[in-house]
Formats: structure tokens, C-alpha cells, sequence
């Protein structure tokens, strides 16, 4: 089984104006509400493509319910844990003649709160896999990430993650099943200017030798590389489209990847994820089986 976890689900305010000037009224052109987080993504987009996981995390007051019945509408399998106090977060995402987002803080999460989802997540064995997607909200220890993959080793739990800065390097030395940090992460974790597919190879194979077994380096509109758990080297163009969105790719990317390496094969996992990560990039929400396997044949 897959199992996802989104520490601070949200909804979505996708706000859409022709033009959006600070410091005045502005009204807008279209409005629509998305049910997310990047844990919560990765899951809607494993559902789009007919794979099973179970969405994990914590969720807090009437737009709390509000995600549980929206995640429930997706199709998707959820075990959130509910908190006493506050709300889960409303991010208003401003897609003008430029993108700006305001994102919520969202409830504070207790010991007690993380020692729930800690019970949950030992009952994880052999053969399942478990993401752990994004930032932590500050109510959060920064080493949670570390603790749960503490936890988990030596279970035959397969964790992947898909974080940035500490929360990533911190986690190698427990052998993450896979990682997936952009080029700009690549690049603030080395401290160095990475742009060549060689130098990008060069600093995916230094995080495998740091622990990682697999890593996936999305690169924007120079595509993907993949360094795959036997250590080979695997590169993917992009998908040709218009790109209408930015929230969420990197998710589908993550979700296409997982249900292309059931079958065995990293270069079609490298596909399928590049596939989903367009298909998300040139809709106005998540991607849809369709466009995905359209996008798909461009790559064959």
C-alpha cells in the first residue's frame, strides 16, 4: 500500500483577474477551490491513474472537514488525524498578469498530535511505501522527517521523500528508497551553480553516495534525470504544451514516477512522471488520466 502525508493540508483559493494591482480592489475574473497539499496531490494524481494509497495527516476545524469531505469526493483513502484546536489553512493562489500566493500557517500540531500519526505509521511493513512530501509547519520539530524514517528502518517500508534543505540531507543516512529535489535544491544544497546534465549527474550520484538510493532531479523546462537504484543514469525531455499552472507538478511528477516503477522499469517511471508533471503544468488543476497519456506518447 501507499501511504501519503501532508502534515498541513489546505484548500486551494485559486483566484484568477487580468491584471492584480497592490493596494486597491481587485475583482475577479474566476474563482475555483482546490483540496491539497503536496502529500494530498501525489495521492489525487496515484487515484487518476487507477493506483490505491491512503492519504495520512492532520486536519482541524470546519475547512478541516471541508479537505476530509474533498479528499473523500477525489476518490481517495484517508485516515487524517483531527485536532483539537484551530483550522487547516485557505491558501489564496493570484493568477494575474503575474502568480503571487498567500499561504496560510495552519494549526499548531502537539507531541501528542505527532505521537498519533508516529502510531500509525509503525504499523507500515514490508512492501508498502510511504512519501513524506514538503515543509513542516513550525508547531513541527524540523527533525520529524529524521524520526519517522528512524522509525521505519528496517521495516522494509520503502520512503520517499520530497523535501528541501535540512529536511532532506538529514534523512539520507537512513537510505530513503528515493528523493526528489529540483535543480534549485540541488543547487542550495551543494552551494554550488549546477547547470549541465553532467554536473546535475555528478551531484545526484554525491546524494546517493550520501544515502539515497534513487535519486529523481525535476529540472523545469530542461526536463528531468533520474539516477536509479542500481546507479544508472536516465534522462527525460519535456512534454510540448502551454503552461497554465505551477502548483502541484512536481506532486504529479512524484505520483507518475511511483505507478511507472511498479512495473518495474525506471526509464517508463521517468516518463510517466515527466507526463503527469505536464499534464499538471498545462491544466488549470491537477492532471487528468487523459492528458497524461497524450503527454505520454510524446515522450515515446
Amino acid at each position: 500500500m501507499i501511504y501519503t502525508v501532508t502534515f498541513n493540508p489546505a484548500i486551494d483559493h485559486v483566484v484568477q483577474m487580468d491584471i492584480f494591482r497592490q493596494g486597491t480592489v481587485n475583482r475577479s475574473c474566476g474563482e475555483k477551490m482546490y483540496f491539497g497539499g503536496k502529500g494530498i496531490n501525489v495521492s489525487a494524481v496515484l487515484a487518476e491513474l487507477g493506483v490505491s494509497s491512503k492519504a495520512l495527516g492532520f486536519t482541524a476545524g470546519f475547512t478541516g472537514e471541508a479537505i476530509e469531505n474533498g479528499v473523500r469526493a477525489m476518490g481517495i483513502e484517508s485516515d487524517f488525524i483531527r485536532l483539537a484546536h484551530g483550522n487547516s489553512r485557505i491558501n489564496v493562489k493570484i493568477k494575474a498578469d503575474a502568480e503571487t500566493e498567500i499561504n496560510g500557517q495552519g494549526p499548531d500540531i502537539s507531541e501528542n498530535d505527532l505521537e498519533k500519526l508516529f502510531g500509525k505509521l509503525k504499523e507500515l511493513g514490508t512492501g508498502d511505501i510511504l512519501v513524506l512530501a514538503g515543509s513542516v509547519p513550525k508547531s513541527v520539530p524540523d527533525n520529524v522527517y529524521e524520526r519517522i524514517l528512524a522509525m521505519t528502518e528496517g521495516s522494509g517500508v520503502r520512503c520517499i521523500v520530497d523535501a528541501s534543505g535540512s529536511l532532506l540531507v538529514n534523512v539520507l543516512k537512513y537510505r530513503p528508497f528515493l528523493i526528489k529535489p529540483n535543480l534549485d535544491e540541488l543547487c542550495d544544497i551543494f552551494g554550488k551553480d549546477i547547470r549541465s546534465d553532467d554536473e546535475v549527474k555528478e551531484y545526484a550520484l554525491k546524494l546517493r553516495e550520501m544515502g539515497a538510493e534513487s535519486v529523481l532531479v525535476s529540472m523545469a523546462g530542461d526536463g528531468a534525470v533520474l539516477i536509479d537504484e542500481n546507479g544508472v543514469f536516465h534522462k527525460c525531455g519535456v512534454c510540448r504544451g502551454i503552461v497554465r499552472n505551477s502548483v502541484g507538478a512536481g506532486d504529479s511528477m512524484l505520483a507518475g514516477f511511483i505507478a511507472g516503477y511498479a512495473k518495474g522499469d525506471p526509464e517508463y517511471a521517468l516518463k510517466l512522471g515527466t507526463a503527469c508533471g505536464g499534464a499538471t503544468a498545462f491544466s488549470d488543476g491537477l492532471a487528468k488520466k487523459e492528458l497524461i497519456f497524450e503527454l505520454l506518447a510524446q515522450l515515446e
